[in-house]
């Protein structure tokens, strides 16, 4: 068994055991939080090392050959996600220390943050579609947990929402696997590629093609059925918001992703023009929605979804620059994003509030923090030098080369009022004066300040080095498109020669 592919979903899930052994010690399960996240943010650091080097790397479970085993599948695009999941968690970990409190710790904010942590990695690691499944129910039930820590009315309301649309999608999702096994049987997914590829064109393949992008669809949060994210992210804890915003959405991309290159890109006429209207559409809904929001939270939790839209534009688009567009931008979107959320917790232990009404006159008494503000937030609305002009560059490029100039100008529009939705942020939280009425909410300590500072300026470190130095994560995505774009690849990798040939 190769242990560098196996390290990064044994660390969160060890991690976890560990912190609900030392329930009752939450000094061991906070250093815990920082050691588990560091020690996945270094394996997967190692597996993309390994990846570059020797292709793509797959672990037999258990000894049994695919596809009648489960399989791990560790390609380029598995273990950058693995890499930047990493490096969330360890932000969001170092955050915690200061943000979570014992309250929070007693009912398993730690381990339960693991478990996020271990689904997300299984669901970028497996190649068999039904412990996808698996994992995104581990997910599911990690994240509804975090969610209502705390048991505030708001967060039951939005916790309600956010598990009955996303239980929708999972059956949707098994229904769809049951199907396709039955037609197949077999759901490995090099296996089930390889299949597919010799079923007669009698609508099969396209009904169940519709089915996954619907159950994904869903969990990315594309149009129209997004609005559990706006109505459930802004009601927990800042760093279970942060961690949402950065990984969740991202894990039902990747999956369209995976689908949509390796399983069902024998006809994407019909299947990538819906995803490509899809896009469009998630784009202006989401964008607009932001808009009309005067809440920090609500008005991040929006532009998750309208910039969803540019990663699917990506994928709709289906060439190779478009393709390469796509993972750019999931990258510098992950980033961006959970920085963000964690400015919006930092404004709020400053000021008390998350309403801009109720915000003010920071950037004459915090202009560290204003300056922290501008580089994701100018980021997100695609400013240059940083790494979200370059992402909706190569999005928009390979948008006007495909000829989808309606689109092309959706996305060019939505830019624009990105911008000014973080002008408006700006404007309230950062320029405006404080508001007279505003009761003065209780000092902040400087050990505490620092603890949440940290993970912030390391993201926008981050953000900056993409921007200057936009090639390094280029050419990884360019790989990564390649192989993507290379189906073959993957499933010789999986099965080998022999199996590559089968009937």
């Amino acid at each position: 068994m190769n242990p560098a592919v196996t390290l990064p979903l044994l660390i969160p899930l060890l991690a976890g055991t560990l912190s609900l052994m030392a329930w009752r010690q939450p000094r061991l399960q906070r250093g815990l939080a920082v050691a588990g996240t560091g020690g996945l943010l270094i394996a997967g650091g190692w597996l993309l090392h390994r990846v570059r080097q020797e292709g793509i790397l797959v672990v037999q479970v258990g000894a049994w050959p695919a596809p009648f085993g489960i399989s791990l599948v560790a390609d380029l695009l598995g273990t950058l996600m693995v890499v930047i999941t990493g490096l969330i968690g360890l932000a969001v970990a170092v955050f915690s220390l200061a943000t979570s409190g014992r309250e929070h710790q007693a009912f398993g904010y730690f381990p339960l943050m693991h478990l996020l942590l271990a689904g997300v990695v299984g669901a970028f690691l497996t190649g068999d579609l039904f412990n996808l499944y698996v994992w995104f129910e581990v997910m599911l039930v990690a994240s509804f947990a975090l969610l209502i820590l705390g048991g505030e009315k708001a967060q039951m309301e939005g916790a309600i929402k956010y598990v009955t649309l996303n239980m929708l999608s999972s059956v949707i999702f098994l229904v769809a696997v049951g199907l396709l096994y039955g037609k197949l049987g077999t759901l490995n997914m090099a296996d089930v590629a390889r299949r597919v590829a010799m079923l007669p064109g009698d609508g099969m393949v396209e009904a169940l093609a519709m089915m996954f992008m619907v159950a994904f669809g869903i969990k990315a949060a594309a149009f129209p059925l997004f609005f559990w994210l706006p109505a459930s992210y802004h009601t927990p804890p800042v760093a279970v918001s942060a961690l949402f915003a950065g990984l969740l959405t991202k894990v039902g991309v990747y999956a369209l992703f995976r689908m949509f290159t390796l399983v069902f890109p024998h006809s994407p006429g019909y299947t990538h023009q819906v995803l490509l209207w899809g896009a469009g559409l998630t784009m202006l809904s989401g964008v607009l929605g932001a808009a009309v929001q005067f809440e920090f939270r609500r008005i991040l939790s929006f532009h998750i979804v309208s910039q969803i839209g540019y990663m699917l534009l990506g994928l709709a688009l289906f060439t190779p620059l478009a393709v390469l567009g796509g993972l750019f931008y999931i990258v510098h979107h992950i980033i961006v994003k959970t920085n963000l959320f964690l400015i919006s917790g930092i404004v709020h232990r400053l000021r008390g509030s998350y309403r801009l009404e109720r915000l003010g006159g920071l950037y004459r008494q915090r202009p560290w923090l204003s300056v922290l503000f501008l580089v994701p937030a100018l980021s997100l609305a695609g400013m240059p030098p940083l790494s979200g002009f370059f992402a909706k560059f190569i999005v928009i490029r390979a948008g006007l080369e495909a000829g989808a100039y309606g689109v092309t100008a959706i996305a060019l529009l939505v830019g624009l009022l990105t911008l000014f939705s973080m002008v408006k942020i700006w404007a309230e939280v950062f320029w405006k004066a404080c508001p007279q009425d505003v009761d003065t909410p209780v000092p902040v300590a400087r050990g505490e300040l620092w603890l949440m500072m940290a993970p912030v300026v390391g993201l926008a470190l981050c953000t900056l080095f993409l921007g200057l130095h936009a090639g390094s994560l280029y050419d990884l995505a360019e790989a990564s498109a390649e192989q993507l774009l290379d189906p073959e690849r993957y499933i010789r990798a999986v099965l080998g020669p022999a199996g590559e040939a089968a009937p």
